[in-house]
């Protein structure tokens, strides 16, 4: 298994956000890269290649990248550094409808108020190298793409951020740019016709479902705690939520209650691949968080490194080509081992994807 990565990485690094109002350690930190590729030392390392715009201007609005490019300039440039004091762009004033009236969306004048035009929580601050970083795992997640497009049947992207909850034309959850959209995207245009995310990690991915949504040729598929029981994203990721326009019937989400162990936990990631039986897709790209984990203070499910190693077994049983994406996961005494876990799951029957058929015309791996 190839397992493509970027130092740039590290050039993220904000170790506190706002929370309710008040400022909480962060554990989105670059010692998560760190711990995952020590689990993963026996496997080939491939650094990624930079990309151009192309693909991820298909997936989120220029607009936004463009502003989170420039985010951090604006903010030292009008003074926020020294007065108030704060040293990362943090939004504090959201577009509501109601505040918004009833005219077109204007981007706000002040550099303190612009931030809220794009940003969904106070939880996901932009700090001097945090775009450098975002930018630079986009390139991760399309190098291990075009590992696949290559002919590769497993590949691993060690994406840092993470990106699932990063929409067309929003970011938060600690998510800036939707890595595992742009591997999608990038698929699509190479010969991959029809393309499945299952998105394991404990969090619904309001990003990748909304970049997809009303299309017929993405699948999404997610197991995650239930929004309604309390946990982000909150607003979104219910049962009822099927797709729209060309996508109707090309999303699944399962909700599953605090407390969840494997048994629960495997029987919904099942599900998801039943969806993904029924769609006909050619290649899967796993979302791959693992804050599901027992010992993972971000969710209450209560998922064991067994239970990764049986997750990973389950995608790799549908021989199809698998590009993961490294999504969530943040205690940083598990967190390796449990990346390895499913990814070791995933591996242990590369013959059995191997023969599960040939290449799509115009390059990518089996299809079906």
């Amino acid at each position: 298994m190839k397992v493509v990565y970027s130092p740039e990485h590290i050039h993220h690094d904000i170790p506190e956000a706002t929370w309710v109002g008040v400022l909480i350690p962060t554990d989105e930190l670059p010692a998560r890269v760190d711990v995952i590729l020590e689990q993963l030392g026996d496997h080939e390392l491939t650094e990624a290649v930079e990309h151009d715009d192309t693909v991820l201007d298909r997936v989120h609005d220029p607009a936004m990248t463009r502003y989170m490019a420039e985010a951090y300039r604006d903010w030292k440039a009008a003074g926020y550094l020294d007065d108030p004091g704060q040293p990362y762009v943090t939004a504090y004033a959201f577009p509501h409808s109601k505040l918004m009236g009833s005219g077109p969306v204007r981007i706000p004048a002040s550099p303190a108020a612009r931030a809220g035009t794009w940003a969904t929580d106070t939880m996901t601050p932009i700090g001097e190298g945090t775009f450098r970083a975002a930018r630079a795992a986009v390139d991760v997640a399309e190098t291990a793409a075009d590992l696949m497009i290559g002919g590769e049947q497993l590949a691993y992207a060690a994406t840092r951020p993470p990106g699932h909850h990063a929409g067309r034309a929003f970011f938060g959850g600690s998510c800036y740019l939707n890595n595992a959209a742009v591997a999608v995207e990038r698929l699509t245009l190479n010969g991959f016709t029809r393309v499945a995310v299952v998105d394991i990690d404990a969090h619904h991915g309001n990003g990748t479902q909304e970049i997809f949504y009303e299309r017929g040729d993405v699948f999404y598929g997610s197991v995650h705690i239930d929004p309604g029981a309390g946990w982000y994203p909150h607003f979104v990721g219910f049962a009822d939520e099927k797709g729209d326009g060309d996508g109707l019937g090309a999303n699944l989400n399962v909700p599953l209650p605090p407390g969840t162990g494997d048994d629960g936990w495997l029987r919904g990631l099942d599900r998801v691949l039943e969806g993904v039986e029924r769609f006909g897709a050619d290649v899967i790209v796993a979302s791959l968080g693992v804050d599901a984990g027992a010992t993972d203070e971000n969710s209450p499910l209560e998922v064991t490194e067994d239970g990764f190693r049986a997750a990973g077994r389950l995608i790799g049983a549908r021989s199809l080509p698998v590009l993961a994406i490294q999504e969530g996961g943040y205690d940083l005494q598990t967190l390796g081992a449990l990346v390895a876990a499913c990814l070791g799951g995933l591996d242990v029957s590369p013959v059995e994807r191997q023969q599960s058929g040939g290449v799509p015309e115009g390059g990518g791996g089996a299809a079906r």
